[in-house]
């Protein structure tokens, strides 16, 4: 007879399932382009831009950090001009000091901005020879040779 029994479970539905599909791009890694040489305009004549030594400094530190592995070209040109942001900081515009401080997180500046991006240093696996981040040998390593005093055996007089 039709009818009987529970009703069937309805089908259960991801809530946060992603809406848009996931696009997969081919890698291509790009080689850090040089601060660039140009003009600005100052009290209507076209003078040389000079990149404060700082800003110089900054710029080579991202080249050389690990993140520069992962850049592609329009990473490097978006670093370009942050770049720019941080030579306005350092030539005394304080006003540029929230933008530049949005745009380094957005490539792992700071412990903070790695972490929420996921990022880890993989040297850090081989560095402390497996003993995990505190430095302390595994278990194993410390009472692997310890057997139990009593033999084995439970209180009640079986085996363990």
């Amino acid at each position: 007879m039709a009818g009987n029994g529970p009703p069937p479970k309805a089908r259960k539905v991801r809530r946060n399932a992603d809406p848009v599909a996931q696009t997969v791009l081919r890698w291509e890694r790009a080689e850090a382009p040089e601060l660039p040489d140009f003009r600005i305009e100052r009290d209507g004549d076209l003078v040389e831009f000079v990149w404060p030594e700082r800003t110089r400094e900054w710029w080579q530190m991202w080249i050389d950090s690990p993140q520069a592995d992962h850049f592609g070209s329009s990473d490097w040109q978006y670093l370009l001009d942050t770049a720019l942001i941080h030579a306005r900081l350092w030539r005394g515009d304080l006003t540029a000091a929230g933008e530049l401080r949005l745009r380094v997180a957005a490539f792992g500046a700071t412990p903070a901005d790695r972490a929420r991006l996921r990022m880890v240093f993989a040297e850090a696996d081989g560095a402390d020879q497996g003993r995990g981040s505190s430095g302390v040998p595994p278990a194993r390593e410390l009472y692997g040779n310890l057997r139990p005093i009593n033999g084995g055996k439970s209180a009640e007089g079986g085996s363990a």
